[in-house]
Parts: structure tokens; sequence; C-alpha cells
């Protein structure tokens, strides 16, 4: 696994274009385009023709020397819009160690973006913060793209999750289904961020959680801090960490377990994932999920 899929090391790139180029260079490792069998211009195969198909498909240089009927079939890009949504509460400037959950958002996101750019997809970024979205919608070529690097390189976490807006009116307007990626630690007070991915399930689009955890979340070590401070509303807590850490793995665990199942339910693609965790993950999560789209 290249080294550069490593959050520490992308952290240490500043410029996201270059980072999320190195990144997929070393993942891909010259797969460049998705593909389905279709009318297109390179050549995949022959099949027998079947009734109905279309009679301009038809090789008649086949025919003429074997005196049957063959298709010849191409291979297309599978091209598709991809919107990527980052949730930019307050709660993602939540630390462990030298970075924070917005900045592997940040990178994630990038990285997603050059990937689906790379194999002729349109992007789109929406950013969710306090009372309102920001949004860029999907376009396919460089310009835009770097745009939309420009755009995640600024985002500045502050507030709480944006509240019940018109999603439908945001997030439809075309007949094709779309792959959205929403890159969020989940932190919410009253199922906000439920109730939006419930909304965008009605669309019929494909959905794919990441949900950002911090090592220090997942484990409760703050290395002897004993006060914690709600990043999004200013409460603080006081807790004993050695009494609570059994009971507080108890509950994460519970808590993880009902929102796979809330996720499953509604046919979401989720998946947890650490801030220490390569990206290789959520790649490959992508890639397994664009390929269930077809034009």
């Amino acid at each position: 696994m290249s080294r550069l899929l490593n959050p520490k090391v992308l952290m240490a790139i500043k410029d996201l274009n270059l980072s999320a180029k190195m990144t997929i260079d070393g993942f891909m490792s010259g797969i460049n385009k998705s593909t389905v069998k279709g009318a297109g211009l390179e050549f995949s195969q022959y099949r027998s023709y079947q009734p109905g198909d279309d009679l301009r498909s038809l090789d008649w240089k086949m025919f003429a020397r074997s005196d049957r009927y063959y298709i010849r079939e191409s291979e297309v890009e599978t091209n598709i819009s991809v919107r990527i949504l980052i949730d930019a509460s307050a709660s993602m400037n939540h630390s462990d160690g030298d970075f924070t959950k917005i900045e592997y958002a940040r990178y994630l996101g990038a990285s997603l973006a050059y990937l689906a750019n790379l194999q002729g997809d349109a992007i789109g970024l929406y950013v969710f913060k306090d009372s309102g979205i920001f949004s860029m919608t999907p376009k396919q070529d460089y310009q835009h793209l770097a745009r939309l690097f420009y755009q995640l390189e600024n985002i500045n976490p502050a507030g709480t999750f944006t509240r019940q807006i018109h999603y439908k009116e945001l997030f439809s307007g075309t007949q094709k289904r779309e792959l959205l990626i929403f890159v969020t630690d989940l932190y919410q007070t009253d199922d906000e961020i439920l109730n939006l991915l419930e909304t965008l399930n009605t669309l019929r689009h494909e959905i794919v959680v990441f949900h950002l955890l911090a090592k220090n979340e997942i484990d409760l070590d703050f290395k002897g801090y004993t006060t914690f401070e709600d990043l999004e509303t200013g409460e603080t807590i006081q807790i004993d960490q050695t009494k609570a850490r059994a009971e507080y793995k108890t509950k994460l665990n519970a808590h993880l377990e009902d929102i796979r199942i809330k996720m499953l339910d509604r046919r979401i693609s989720y998946r947890t994932i650490s801030t220490e965790e390569p990206l290789d993950g959520a790649l490959r999560d992508f890639l397994k999920q664009r390929s269930k789209l077809k034009i």
C-alpha cells in the first residue's frame, strides 16, 4: 500500500490538488475508467444478433464472411454525477494528535473528487454548516475540480449541523441516478442528519456515508483530561476516564450498531472510518458503489 494513503503523510502535503493526485496515482495502479458493454468507440467483442437489437450495431463484414448476424459490442465509460457532501459543523473541529476530522474530510473529499474526475464523472460539492448549505452543481472539467479543491481548503467548521431546508429541490432536478457521498461525524442533537439522509433516500440515488471517528473518541484516551466540552453547544462535563471507559465503549458500540441498522434499513452504504485509517478502504468503497450505477 502506498504510504501516501496514510493520513499523517497527506496532512504534510498542504496542496489538496497535489495530495489527491499523488494518492490516486498510487491507489489506482493504472485503472482509470469503469466500463459496461454497449455502443461506444472502443471495440470489445461480438455476440449473436437477438430480436430487438439495434440494427445499426450489426457488423456487415462479419455477415459477409459467415452468413450470420453479429452485434459489435464496445466498451463505454459509465459517466455519472458524484456529489460530495461535507459536514462542517463545529464538532468536525475535534482533533486527535496533529489534525482534525475536517482535515481528514478535506483530503478524503479531494481524493474522491480527483478519482471521479479521472473517470469522467461530473463532481459537485455541498458543505453543511450552521444555518445553510454551500453548493457547487456537478460539472466535469478541470477548472471546476480546481474550484472544488479551493472550497474544500477553505472550509471552516462552525455552529451546528444545517437544519431542515429544501433538500429535495437542491438534490433533485435530474432523472439520472447519482452517487452521493456524505462525510460526517454524525454528531446531531435532534436527528437532523438522519432526516437529511431520509429525504435524500426518497430521491432514489445511491448514498454512501463515511462516519468519521477520531481514535481518542473510540478508545476514550485523552491523555489525562477529565473535562470535556461540546464543540457545538459549549457545554462541559467531567468524568473519571478510568472508571468510565468500559461503560463508554459499551454505549458507543451500541450507538454505532443502532446507526448501522438504520442505514441498512434505508439501503444506505455505511462505513465507520477512523481518522488514523488509510484512505484505501474508502476509495475501494467508492469504486464498488460507483460500479452499481449505469447510464
